[in-house]
């Protein structure tokens, strides 16, 4: 029997997922890692240690299914989104990698919107942010210069394991597109953005598409890890094109709502003609030549949770959230912002913070709870109408994953709220899914990627929105808009 392995390097832990040509899950495995922080904002891991998951996960598959020693035909990946991995000449790693969601690049983001904004939005699609690699690789330039001194090339987390497997380093373009400084339309690396910031050009690796192969497993580490050294190597895309691709996010007008502790709004895009402004994220898909947009929520189901415990940390998730189909659409008058660590889309504000707005005396903790499930929903929904504004989108099918996945009563809000048909997927795997997919297709299973989602992913359950509750949601979430700018000043930094 054949196989593929897709590997999926989270912030946390390494996943591994190992599927058949049926498309069917053989076997999966999680190692996990530290965050390291050495003081407020910082976010960092060990390169290596995302080595020694990707051994374990691998041994351990292996020592599962012991005919897969000789009968993979190719891996491939998803990874982290952003993070800065440096290597010197020689490929040695100069410096704990800084990870997406280290915050100490304010300046350097100011710096670049100051410099050149709207063109940095003109070539990359996307707005300066804390999470990008460009700011990154400008504070290590600015402070840690001995480091920058020895600095040859940067990589981003995925790339860097495909780069231990087989002694080769590039990127592709769906992580490209999240360092800002990819051309995204054109798919090459932005002279005029390298040389405005002093980058080298040659820092930047070859870029690759996501079902390219990028060579075989070094034959030291095949002898290690008990595999043949025949195995294709395939580059993989980044998490959230990856999560696109295992949610079969491949066709026109469809879109993905993803709750985890951030929320995400994902729409397939099938050129890299759309102008959003910078006011969603805009990337190449592991598709090759086609594209998405997002929208983020930071503090989706962070939202929930923080809730959960601070509230009602005696009662499970389903005892909580039961019975709140019988209270009315928009909870009596209760409102929710889940700003409580700042907000992405649309307002790109990390100083607003969350609020409960209409609060009365007949509100019981049902009421808030459902507050809570329609805030978090309404922040998604404002990403879906910049997408029906900017370009007319018609949203025909919505996956939903994730922990919104998992209630039917929050499903059928979504339906309501979003207006359009909602799905759930018969297997949920995430963007180690899309990893494993990309590795069939890089294997030559299937000739393109949406080939290989239509027979390999398949839904489950099926919510159609009810005109009533969606005509009530969209005159409800009208109002939910006028709270951020009623409320933002009052989070504003002043002055001691």
């Amino acid at each position: 029997m054949s196989y593929v392995l897709g590997l999926d390097l989270g912030t946390g832990s390494l996943k591994g997922l190992l599927m058949n040509r049926e498309g069917l899950i053989i076997a999966t495995k999680t190692s996990e890692y530290d965050l390291i922080s050495t003081q407020p904002g910082y976010s960092e891991q060990r390169p290596a240690d995302w080595i020694e998951a990707a051994k374990i996960v691998i041994k351990d598959i292996i020592a599962e299914i012991p005919d897969a020693a000789g009968q993979i035909e190719a891996i491939s990946f998803s990874g982290q989104m952003h993070s800065l991995v440096l290597l010197d000449q020689t490929g040695a790693v100069l410096r704990n990698a800084i990870l997406w969601n280290d915050v100490r690049t304010t300046a350097q983001c100011k710096t670049i919107m100051d410099q050149m904004g709207a063109r940095v939005i003109e070539i990359t699609k996307n707005k300066a942010l804390e999470g990008f690699t460009l700011p990154k690789l400008l504070w290590v330039k600015e402070n840690e210069p001995e480091i920058w001194s020895q600095a040859a090339r940067f990589l981003l987390p995925k790339d860097y394991l495909g780069y231990w497997l087989t002694g080769n380093q590039q990127m592709e373009y769906s992580d490209a597109a999240g360092t800002l400084l990819l051309d995204v339309t054109n798919k090459v690396w932005s002279r005029d953005i390298l040389e405005a910031f002093d980058v080298p050009a040659d820092f930047c690796p070859p870029l690759v598409r996501s079902i390219d192969c990028i060579g075989t497993v070094k034959q030291e580490i095949a002898e290690e890890l008990g595999l043949t050294s025949d195995i294709k190597v395939i580059a993989g895309g980044a998490d959230n094109a990856s999560a696109a691709v295992g949610a079969g996010i491949v066709h026109d007008n469809t879109a993905m709502c993803s709750i985890g502790t951030s929320g995400v709004f994902l729409a397939y895009e099938p050129d890299g003609t759309k102008n959003y402004e910078g006011h969603l994220h805009y990337f190449n898909h592991a598709e090759p030549e086609k594209y998405y947009s997002m929208g983020v929520t930071l503090a989706a189901g962070h939202s929930l949770n923080w809730f959960k415990k601070t509230f009602a940390k005696d009662l499970s998730y389903e005892e909580l959230l039961s019975g709140i189909d019988e209270i009315s659409a928009g909870s009596d008058g209760l409102f929710f912002t889940p700003y409580i660590v700042g907000e992405r889309t649309p307002y790109t504000d990390s100083q607003v913070r969350g609020s409960f707005i209409g609060m009365d005396v007949h509100h019981t903790l049902k009421h808030f709870a459902k507050a809570v499930l329609e805030g978090i929903t309404f922040s998604l929904k404002d990403s879906q109408l910049l997408m029906e504004q900017y370009t007319g989108k018609q949203f025909e099918q919505i996956v939903s994953v994730g922990g919104g996945a998992k209630n039917k009563d929050w499903l059928q809000m979504q339906a309501d709220i979003f207006n359009a048909k909602v799905v759930t997927l018969e297997t949920e795997q995430g963007p180690a899914q899309g990893a494993t997919m990309l590795a069939a297709v890089g294997a030559g299973w299937y000739e393109t990627v949406s080939d290989c989602a239509n027979d390999w992913v398949n839904f489950k359950e099926t919510y159609e929105p009810n005109p009533q509750k969606a005509e009530r949601y969209r005159l409800l979430h009208k109002k939910y808009q006028n709270i951020y700018p009623a409320t933002k000043s009052l989070f504003a930094s002043t002055p001691n």
